[in-house]
């Protein structure tokens, strides 16, 4: 294939790609790396090309003129041509930059392959997105906390197999919700720093032949450490599947937490509201109010476990030797994945922020559906030594005889319990203190001494927990972002110092 230079970019393939291939597959793969993936590229081109100079293969003033040929290219100077780059961006940075020197410099791209290039540009881009993911679970996490701190002390019914079981609160409700996203924002901090390796340095697949300072470029792009072993740099695409992993895990709380608000928004229930901003109307039933923004963040859900299976299928029964255009392929929706995940977090925060509990409606329930009966049966059996078995089945039979009569537990329902009592052979005397007690919802609600319990100081010690926690990730995530920082500052030093050598300024 020739170039419009006349010189030949392969002596292999003497044809250009035909216009089929380039309409359906590498011009949209080159725009959308020019979109995404520009700026890790010049990076990597500029670490490479110090690794040239230390090595001694390129003089510093070459080496300048090359990094100011290499700033100057952006997203609207690079475009695909057949002839000229064969829609590669890559090959396009390359024809860009050897159009612009004055003299060829022999040793610019020696010893050196597109295949670690490109693996390396992709997990740049993939940490970034990671990165700002990670700052929209922070944000839902606080969201979360500071509405279960406003609502731990407000009983709630809570429910098993979809039946009325015992009083909870919002606020120990949603600490539990947030005690799951801490460990997924826990996880997605080890996994940025298991795949934060770097694959450069690494050729095709067997590694390269030049004394290249691999610590030294994983460094200067900010990473932990240079992959161990060529070919998994080049050849795995696991931190893809790990990511997409943690997504399709998020989507089944996110979705299972979404499911409960969308039950306790329903007329029947009407537990929860949100306000007129983020409510929808029917267009033939004036009295609804709808919550469509709940429906939208579990549909989105879906999506996650949907690319992440999407990603599995594009990788499995592959040859686990490079098959970089695969790779390609099963990232198709990499971007797409993590946009879909933003808006996601972004829309369910804004829910929690705005989100309101009937506490009168609440209130009223949990009187209502005899939340006492747990606490009632452990009293006979801790007061009166009922065994524990048979104050079960006294306790089912007064509620039955209760409800029966479409009353709720009282007082002056004490004569039914001791009679109850006295048929199983045991003497009840405080009957009727017992019954206020036991069915006393405020009281139902403190009686739960255990750690995590309802309890709301149970509940506000593991909220004071979360806190310490979520500071300490979020320390964390603070440290990563000062490693590319620093990583940029360090690299951007270096360049400089190829101008204050040669006298001809990067434009830094």
């Amino acid at each position: 294939m020739v170039t419009e230079m006349g010189n030949k970019l392969t002596g292999r393939i003497v044809e250009a790609p035909s216009q089929l291939l380039n309409e359906e597959i590498l011009e949209p793969q080159f725009m959308y790396e020019v979109e995404n993936l520009l700026p890790a590229y010049i990076q990597i081109e500029q670490v490479m090309l110090l690794e040239y100079v230390r090595m001694g293969w390129i003089e510093s003033e070459d080496a300048n003129e090359i990094a100011l040929a290499l700033q100057s290219i952006t997203s609207e100077t690079l475009v695909p041509d057949l002839k000229q780059n064969m829609s590669d961006i890559a090959f396009a940075i390359e024809h860009k930059v050897v159009s612009s020197l004055i003299e060829p410099v022999a040793c610019w791209h020696m010893d050196r392959s597109r295949n670690d290039i490109q693996a390396c540009a992709q997990l740049m881009f993939g940490r970034t997105q990671w990165l700002l993911t990670i700052k929209y679970m922070k944000q839902l996490i606080e969201a979360v906390a500071e509405k279960a701190e406003q609502y731990r002390q407000t009983p709630m019914p809570g429910y098993t197999h979809y039946q009325s079981a015992q009083v909870i609160t919002p606020g120990f409700y949603l600490a539990t919700i947030n005690e799951e996203l801490l460990h997924h924002l826990q996880q997605w901090i080890q996994v940025y720093q298991e795949i934060n390796q770097c694959p450069l340095g690494s050729g095709a697949m067997a590694g390269v032949e030049l004394a290249w300072d691999r610590d030294r470029l994983a460094s200067l792009l900010g990473f932990h450490q240079p992959r161990a072993s060529a070919l998994a740099a080049v050849a795995s695409r696991e931190w893809l599947l790990r990511i997409s992993a943690e997504l399709s895990l998020l989507s089944v709380l996110v979705s299972r937490f979404v499911t409960d608000l969308i039950q306790w928004g329903s007329s029947e229930m009407c537990l929860i509201d949100l306000p007129d901003q983020l409510s929808g109307i029917s267009s033939a039933m004036p009295q609804k109010k709808n919550f469509p923004i709940l429906e939208r963040i579990r549909g989105k859900s879906a999506h996650l476990s949907a690319f992440h299976i999407d990603m599995v299928l594009g990788q499995r029964n592959t040859a686990f030797t490079n098959l970089v255009e695969t790779s390609k392929e099963a990232s198709t929706h990499f971007l797409v994945l993590l946009q879909t995940t933003q808006s996601l977090l972004r829309l369910l925060t804004t829910v929690v922020d705005h989100l309101s509990f009937h506490e009168e409606r609440m209130l009223a329930i949990c009187k209502r559906d005899y939340f006492g009966g747990f606490t009632l049966a452990n009293r006979l059996t801790m007061d009166i030594g009922i065994p524990y078995r048979k104050s079960q089945v006294i306790v089912g039979q007064y509620i039955r005889n209760v409800t029966a009569r479409g009353l709720l537990p009282s007082q002056e329902d004490a004569y039914l319990l001791l009679q109850l009592c006295k048929e199983e052979g045991f003497i009840l005397s405080n009957a009727e203190e017992m019954i206020r007690s036991a069915f006393d919802v405020h009281q139902n609600l403190y009686a739960k001494q255990s750690s995590g319990s309802t309890h709301p100081e149970q509940v506000h010690k593991l909220l004071l927990h979360q806190q310490v926690r979520g500071y300490e990730l979020e320390q964390e995530v603070n440290e990563l972002q000062v490693q590319l920082h620093a990583a940029d500052a360090k690299r951007q030093r270096l360049l400089g110092e190829l101008h204050a050598i040669t006298g001809k300024g990067v434009g830094l």
